[in-house]
């Protein structure tokens, strides 16, 4: 292998990994509703426990903690009995709160067609198996 096929890949695979771990966290099945729900305002800890149907406690502090360590979220503490922490958007979660927010759209807009698409592959699928047996 030629030095500069291995230069090529080492560049490729230090820059794909990072970028690969963004948008697992980012896409994460709880980043986004907790993105989502930051987005109106700063927000509590146990508004976003309502929030966010299905979420454990501790599965909400391990993303919240995840997203303030990537810069996506704010934490607050006020210095009150008991202490009152919110959470808000940084500027850079507010342009992917855009991003995820014409995502959000495209779902909608496409879901039934989503939904006859995968109905008429079954079926295809179905019928395939049945002419094999």
């Amino acid at each position: 292998m030629s030095r500069s096929h291995t230069d090529v890949s080492d560049q490729v695979i230090n820059e794909a990994c990072p970028l690969t771990e963004v948008l697992d966290r980012v896409a994460g099945k709880w980043s986004i509703g907790i993105l989502v729900a930051a987005a109106h305002g700063p927000v509590r800890f146990t508004e976003l426990e309502r929030t966010i149907t299905g979420i454990s406690r501790r599965m909400l502090t391990l993303n919240l903690r995840k997203l303030e360590r990537d810069g996506l979220l704010i934490r607050t503490v006020y210095p009150t009995v008991p202490p009152k922490v919110e959470y808000s958007l940084t500027p850079m979660a507010r342009e992917l709160h855009a991003t995820l927010t014409g995502l959000v759209g495209w779902a909608e807009r496409h879901r039934a067609d989503i939904t006859a698409a995968r109905a008429a592959f079954d079926a295809g699928s179905a019928a395939g198996a049945a002419k094999a047996s």
